[in-house]
């Protein structure tokens, strides 16, 4: 039997995940911060955000995987159009002019221009990892969950500038197919992606397509995705014990 695990945070997504594991049979039960139900279930697939769930996988004897820290970093350039750097925070802060920077992999604090490094928040160390790219304007974005390689769901989420909402989900089938053709490009491109992954691609306004970023599978948000097929990509994010298919 399995179990999707999720917060105690009743999203739209989390609702959505939790309607397609009913349909198939699976378990749910919700942490309350890090403290976890007892669940008996062999198979424990998480969904939980960023700022818990290292913690509660580990609190099961589970592995998240997700997206190195570097992963945008070792793409090649035509897939970037912009100039990105890993650095440290306390290198950005010496910045005089506007950058994008954000960390690699969380939410720890908003990723955004930023008109120069002072203006980056103060509450982190400064040897903490993130990431420096030029700005760019971004004309659409959309959201892949891949898994081995393959995009099994495509959503936009950003159209024009503002956040897509659902009446803007809608994806042409052209539209559809230059987004998974572009998407499994990268996938090609970077052959040390998780097997679980999701990444962002968009255009930009003036040079084209243009990979966003990556994020785990486990805590991303699904927009329209098919929270079907989304399942079948986070069920593989979380790394079972020995033994445990």
């Amino acid at each position: 039997m399995t179990t999707l695990l999720m917060s105690s945070r009743h999203t739209e997504d989390d609702q959505a995940l939790w309607r397609a594991a009913i349909g198939r049979g699976w378990s749910t039960a919700r942490a309350r911060g890090i403290r976890i139900p007892d669940i008996d279930d062999s198979e424990i697939v998480v969904y939980v955000e960023a700022l818990y769930a290292p913690t509660i996988a580990g609190s099961i004897n589970r592995t998240l995987i997700g997206p190195a820290e570097d992963w945008l970093i070792q793409l090649p350039p035509h897939l970037k159009r912009r100039s990105i750097e890993l650095s440290t925070l306390g290198e950005a802060r010496a910045i005089s002019a506007p950058r994008f920077v954000k960390p690699p992999n969380d939410k720890s604090f908003a990723a955004q221009v930023y008109s120069s490094g002072a203006d980056l928040p103060d509450a982190f160390e400064d040897d903490m990892t993130v990431l420096v790219a030029d700005p760019v304007q971004w004309e659409s974005e959309y959201r892949c969950f891949c898994l081995d390689d393959e995009v099994t769901a495509i959503s936009p989420y950003l159209r024009s500038g503002r956040l897509a909402k659902e009446q803007n989900y809608h994806i042409s089938q052209t539209e559809q197919e230059d987004v998974q053709q572009f998407a499994t490009t990268v996938l090609a491109a970077n052959t040390a992606s998780p097997r679980a992954i999701v990444i962002d691609v968009g255009q930009i306004v003036g040079e084209g397509w243009a990979v966003v970023e990556a994020n785990s599978a486990w805590g991303s948000g699904i927009y329209g995705c098919d929270p079907d097929s989304v399942l079948d990509v986070i069920r593989h994010a979380t790394i079972q014990p020995q033994g445990v298919s």
